[in-house]
């Protein structure tokens, strides 16, 4: 069984930090041999490969932009409307990929629009997602890169996300029935909804293509209290087979540094390298 491979998630990790390019420094001085970002479009994407490839890290997944945040918007895969936006961040989000050597998008869904019924816009909104998911895997095909879809949790989180369960994302994914289209495992949001971990992990992960990790309820480091027990959690995935990466998406409760304790515990007993600090 191999061990698992970390991703730092710098919108989440080294936020003491200002800007992306300290925070990819921070990461490789860390021991992170990799790394993923939700949003990096605010920096130019030849400088931020030319960061990555100082620190020693290989960039693994960014999000396709929001769409207009003040205006509430969180992803717009499913959302009605506006599908030529969907399109043209799709765009951006493949020539930064491809600049950053990074070979996993996540197509962010969206929310259910502000006064809407869930229930009664869901087979619109599922509609428009198949439609967009569809385009965005022959457009992915063509650079060899792999979109994601993401559930996040509606009963914490973001209670308008129209992507909420893992059971819902596999049966949009069979739907479109693109092999360069899978699944992205947050075990946060996926406990949050569902529970049912060990089971859900050995149905869903033959379709993973990216995990991520956070305690429950507060998102903090694997080691935090809360409800999950990651060692059992870790040596799952081992047992399954999971050869993807593991992305770091907590928040942690002090300095990024001083909070890697959990993880440098797993690689000194897995035989990984080592944080230097």
């Amino acid at each position: 069984m191999a061990p698992l491979r970390f991703s730092a998630n710098l919108s989440w990790l080294f936020s003491e930090l200002p800007g992306l390019p300290a925070r990819l420094q921070a990461a490789g001085r860390s021991g992170f041999e990799a790394a993923e970002v939700a949003w990096p479009y605010a920096e130019p994407p030849e400088e931020l490969a030319r960061e990555a490839r100082a620190a020693g890290l290989q960039l693994v997944l960014i999000n396709t932009p929001p769409g207009d945040r003040e205006k509430g918007e969180m992803g717009l895969g499913a959302v009605p409307g506006r599908q030529a936006a969907f399109r043209e961040g799709l765009e951006q989000a493949v020539r930064y990929a491809k600049a950053l050597g990074c070979r996993r998008i996540h197509l962010m869904a969206g929310r259910v629009p502000r006064g809407a019924d869930r229930a009664a816009v869901r087979g619109e909104m599922e509609a428009v997602f198949l439609e967009n998911l569809r385009h965005a895997a022959g457009v992915l095909a063509q650079e060899d890169l792999m979109g994601l879809l993401e559930p996040i949790n509606t009963r914490i989180t973001d209670p308008q996300y129209f992507l909420d369960t893992p059971q819902q994302a596999a049966a949009i994914l069979q739907k479109v029935g693109r092999p360069n289209l899978q699944l992205q495992m947050d075990i946060f949001h996926w406990q949050i909804m569902d529970g049912n971990l060990t089971g859900n992990i050995r149905e869903f992960l033959p379709i993973v293509g990216h995990v991520q990790v956070a305690q429950v309820p507060d998102r903090g480091e694997p080691d935090s209290s809360g409800e999950l027990d990651f060692s059992y959690l870790f040596q799952l995935l081992e047992d399954e087979g999971y050869q993807g990466f593991v992305g770091c998406e907590y928040q942690p409760r002090g300095d990024t540094v001083e909070g890697l304790s959990w993880l440098r515990s797993y690689w000194d007993r897995r035989g990984h390298p080592r944080a230097s600090q």
